[in-house]
């Protein structure tokens, strides 16, 4: 089996290691327990969380054990790392149910039977914690000066870093301490503005055990324009359903730019490398297919087969499918779904049949949808020319939507070219 650093590596999943041939021969000579930690401040994770998740899963894969640590006590301090303000506090209540929101959603990207990986919160150890005890036992192998060149403490000393802040490396130095003495835990990985917490840990842990241990991070992922990779004109791309619908959530992928596709398909796929470079070097128009692969399966892992492929024929039957005649190679499951299709697969608002009856506003019909946040964007959109009904023009934003623009049951309505729902009357 191949070592999982090079694995990782292949990928494009590393940025900073501290002691990179140790660390390749620790996994080499057996499994490994490493872990990554999720903060609970939303109730979902978002394709923002996904580069640890996916390299979680390939660590995995190669027979190493997983933690993954749901930070329930972390989060009632807020970790300044990458960000110019503090965070709101939230309750206790807030946090454990955000927590296991959180778990339910990594269970679909990581196998937790047979004790190959475990999800643990540090509100086990945290939130009782004595403060006398912690700042004697703990806070004395921490250098002042040390914490103040961390580049997330630097940054928040511009803009006003509270005390409560400045304790989070300690805090987060800990949970690598109780893991590894409770866990045999040997490896941290996070984000690159991790770097100061993962090598404090480490420091932690030798002082406290006498223990070798390891850290890593992952690169910034932005998008060729410099801007933060998964945020949309409407916000975050989440993985609850609920909040970003899986049809949505495979047009976001469809519709990255060009360039990006390779290393995307390195980082949100489980197909070969030289399947992907090969995919991602395809010329346009025929680079529309290897978005399409990639789009059904970085949805196939969020959603299912099944709602990947529902999505997949529907933007398809919507836009058009890119290789119709599947004669561009590929190992992905996305040669399985036939692409037959009808509306039924996008998206769907229901609407009671009497209150079309009565007639709908248009505006409220297309925010109800999802299709936008406020009346006022609806309103810019339609002005613009951005709104259809039916695959008709909206030019009136007083027009009324009733019964009678029904076509078989249903009817459609779209903002700009690829953002479509189904109207039902129940």
């Amino acid at each position: 089996m191949r070592n999982a650093l090079d694995i990782l590596e292949e990928r494009g999943f590393l940025y900073q290691l501290t002691d990179a041939e140790a660390l390749r021969q620790r996994l080499g000579a057996g499994p490994v327990t490493f872990y990554v930690g999720f903060d609970p401040t939303g109730s979902s994770l978002h394709i923002g969380h996904l580069l640890p998740v996916m390299a979680m899963r390939w660590l995995q894969q190669a027979g190493h054990r997983a933690i993954a640590l749901v930070g329930g006590g972390t989060a009632m301090v807020g970790d300044p790392s990458g960000k110019t303000e503090a965070r709101p506090v939230l309750t206790t209540a807030e946090i454990d149910a955000n927590a296991e929101s959180i778990k339910g959603q990594l269970s679909r990207f990581l196998d937790f039977s047979d004790d190959r990986a475990a999800l643990v919160n540090n509100a086990d150890w945290l939130r009782d914690i004595n403060y006398i005890e912690f700042l004697r036992d703990v806070g004395r192998h921490f250098s002042i000066n040390r914490m103040l060149a961390a580049e997330s403490v630097k940054q928040r000393l511009e803009t006003g870093l509270s005390f409560l802040e400045f304790n989070y490396m300690l805090l987060q130095s800990y949970d690598f301490y109780v893991l590894k003495r409770d866990r045999g835990c040997d490896l941290q990985l996070g984000g690159q503005d991790q770097w100061g917490n993962i090598v404090a840990g480490c420091d932690l842990v030798r002082r406290m055990l006498g223990a070798e241990t390891f850290g890593a991070t992952f690169p910034l992922l932005l998008k060729s324009d410099g801007q933060k990779f998964g945020k949309t004109a409407s916000g975050a791309v989440w993985l609850d359903a609920d909040r970003t619908s899986s049809f949505d959530y495979y047009q976001f992928w469809r519709n990255v730019d060009d360039g990006e596709v390779t290393r995307l398909l390195g980082f949100f796929t489980s197909l070969p490398m030289d399947e992907a470079r090969r995919l991602g070097a395809l010329p346009a128009p025929a680079i529309n297919r290897a978005k399409e692969i990639l789009a059904f399966e970085a949805t196939l892992l969020a959603h299912g087969f099944a709602e990947a492929a529902k999505a997949y024929v529907a933007a398809g039957s919507e836009f058009g499918f890119a290789d119709p005649e599947g004669s561009i190679e590929t190992t992905s499951r996305v040669r399985e779904v036939q692409t037959a299709a009808t509306d039924s697969d996008l998206p769907t608002l229901a609407v009671p049949r009497a209150e079309l009856a009565a007639g709908v506003w248009v505006v409220k019909l297309f925010v109800d949808s999802g299709l936008a946040k406020s009346n006022g964007e609806v309103r810019r959109l339609i002005k613009g020319g951005g709104c259809y009904l039916n695959d008709e023009r909206i030019d009136d934003e007083t027009l009324t939507v009733t019964a009678d623009h029904l076509q078989d049951g249903q009817l459609t309505i779209r903002a700009g070219k690829k953002n479509r729902r189904r109207v039902v009357a129940e």
